[in-house]
This record gives C-alpha cells, structure tokens and sequence, in this order.
C-alpha cells in the first residue's frame, strides 16, 4: 500500500478532470455536444491503449466475456457525458462539479435497489441529508414562475442535466461493479470510449462544424486530458483502499472553483456554497460508514480468535 502515492495521482487525477470540465465550457459557445463528446471519447482511447500496450495489457483491454454488459455500461457514460456537456454549457464550472456530487449518494440507494446491498438507517440518512443539499444548489437557478411557464431559462435547463448526468453515472457504477466480477479494468475503459465514440460520431449528420486550429487543438485536449485523467483515477486505487482515494473526489469542486474564477471570472451563490459543503458531508460519512462496514466484514470473515 502507497497511500502518499495513491492521493497524489488522485489528486492530479481531480485536476485534469476539472481542466476538461472547464474546456466543455469554453467550447460550449461553439461546438455541438455530440462532436464534444467523439472527441472526448475517441482521442481518450489514444492514451489509454499507449498505457495498456507498454504494459502488454492490450490484448486484455479488447478481450470481453460480457459484451452486452460493456454496451450497457457504454450507454449509460454516453447518457452520463452528453447531459454532463450540457449542464456545462449552461452552468457555472463549479456549480456544475457541485450538483454533480450527489452521484455517489444516488449510487447507495440504486445499490440498496438493484444490487440488494443492505443499507442501514444511518447511510440513508446520509443521502436523504445530502439530496436536501442538492435542492439547496438548484435554488438559485430556478425560476419557479418561468419554470412552469416555458420550461425553465438556461440555468434551470443546466441544473436538470446535471442531475440526470448524475443518475446516469450512478448507474454506470452500479454496472462497473458487475462487470468487475468477470471483467478486467482496461476492458471497462476502453469500451467505455469506444462506445461514448461511435455515440459522439453518429451525430454528425445533424450538428457538427468546422472548428478553427485553436478550437480543434481544444477539441483533442478532451480527448488526452479526460483519457490520462481516467488512466490516474484508476491507478490511484491500485495504491490505496477506496476509503483512503474516493474522499479526495471532493477537491474537484476546489480545482473548478479556481478555474471558474481564472478562465471565466465565476463566483457560486451563497447557496451553492452551502448545498455543496452538506452534499459532501453526506458523501463523506458515506464512504466512512462504508469502511467500518468493510472492517467489521474483515472481523467477521476471520472469525473468533483461537485459544493457545
């Protein structure tokens, strides 16, 4: 175990996803979601099979016992990154990251549901206290009287796509853990950009443009960051348990803010400040709940100590 290690790749990891996060809200102005998300997909496989291929682990990252499964997962990350892309079109970068924290809070209860996980009292209270942070961000971008009246300004349109974006990652993880119990790692993610691919490249027909070198150089840059980004994320839990990386999730919304503020002289509401810090507090207790549990499995499994 490398802990040291292990936050340290987590941490970049955090980094070089908020830094793709904030050039889907540059782009936004300009690029179509669908061609955003081929070459988010596309040139993230790049780095991904350069990895695998030094390691020799590429022919293990084609190989799948379960390819209805690796679709299923696919459509749901393609679900997951079209209506993150939108939310960031419209949102404030770190209101965006913000809501999208209530992901891990969906995952425990699709987890109590689909998985048939027990979930006791106390992480139910957890997610319930950390969907009440939820509502508290969406406060300031909605406009109830407008909301009913003409579907909501843009803000509003924003704060619901990265609501869905985050049931659709909670799915993803619920699928990822079925997959693992056959399925190697790099098979997950290298079909996890194949299929985000071949979903971005289908809307060429209806929404593409011609991007200048600049934009086109930027397009790319979703591509590598978010493939390296993917490739840290994972290596960090080969280092350390999940309850000492997945706490580290949280610093995402510390490099949006900053960046928010740099490239696009953001500020959060108030409220979104409060939201955020319960929204994490919930999550927190959630993964810490999840240790003692894993502890107490441990004990269990090892049964009784045995007399001298």
């Amino acid at each position: 175990m490398h802990p040291f290690k292990a936050i340290g790749l987590k941490l970049i990891s955090a980094l070089l996803f908020a830094a793709m996060s904030a050039l889907v809200r540059q782009l936004g102005d300009v690029a179509p979601i669908g061609q955003m998300v081929f070459f988010r997909s596309a040139f993230a496989i790049l780095p991904v099979v350069l990895v695998y291929a030094i390691r020799g682990e590429l022919a293990t990252a084609v190989r799948t016992s379960r390819p209805l499964g690796q679709l299923g997962r696919g459509l749901l990350s393609v679900g997951g990154m079209f209506t993150n892309f939108s939310a960031l079109t419209r949102l404030p970068l770190a209101d965006a990251t913000a809501i999208s924290f209530a992901s891990p809070l969906i995952t425990v209860a699709l987890a109590a549901i689909i998985l048939k996980e027990r979930v006791r009292i106390y992480r139910w209270s957890a997610v319930l206290i950390g969907f009440s942070g939820v509502i508290v961000m969406l406060i300031p971008h909605l406009d109830v009287g407008r909301y009913a009246a003409i579907g909501g300004t843009a803000a509003a349109a924003g704060s619901m796509f990265a609501i869905v974006s985050a049931f659709c990652n909670a799915g993803t993880v619920i699928q990822t853990r079925r997959l693992t119990q056959s399925e190697t790692t790099s098979s997950i993610v290298f079909y996890f950009s194949l299929v985000c691919a071949i979903a971005g490249a289908l809307t060429l027909p209806f929404a593409w443009y011609s991007p200048t070198l600049r934009e086109l150089a930027a397009l790319i840059a979703l591509g590598v960051l978010g493939g390296f980004a993917h490739i840290l994320l994972t290596e960090s839990y080969r280092y350390a348990a999940a309850s000492v990386v997945a706490p580290f999730d949280y610093t995402s919304m510390l490099w949006a803010l900053l960046l928010g503020y740099w490239l696009f002289g953001e500020l959060p509401d108030t409220l979104v400040y409060v939201g955020a810090t319960i929204v994490a507090a919930a999550g927190l207790y959630v993964i810490w709940r999840e240790r003692q549990l894993g502890l107490q499995r441990a004990r269990a499994a090892e049964g009784p100590p045995q007399a001298a």
